[in-house]
């Protein structure tokens, strides 16, 4: 799937992966991403759509537990 700027708006391929080398991944594969939020599941968020940033779900030992989506 491709964003607005024509860069990937989801990285299904990054769960299990450790959340630091998938926001890297997730940056350098969509340059319109200025936000990559790395945040542990169950974190409290607000619910707005922003197009320039994705939030990386991670478990307790850091690693994606849900798929990287813009928003």
């Amino acid at each position: 799937m491709t964003s607005e700027c024509g860069g990937k708006s989801s990285w299904p391929e990054l769960v299990g992966v450790q959340g630091t080398v998938a926001a890297e991944t997730i940056k350098r594969e969509n340059t319109c991403i200025t936000i990559v939020d790395i945040l542990l599941e169950g974190t409290i968020v607000t619910a707005d759509y922003v197009s320039t940033r994705v939030r990386v779900w991670v478990d307790e030992k850091g690693n994606v537990a849900r798929v990287p989506i813009i928003g």
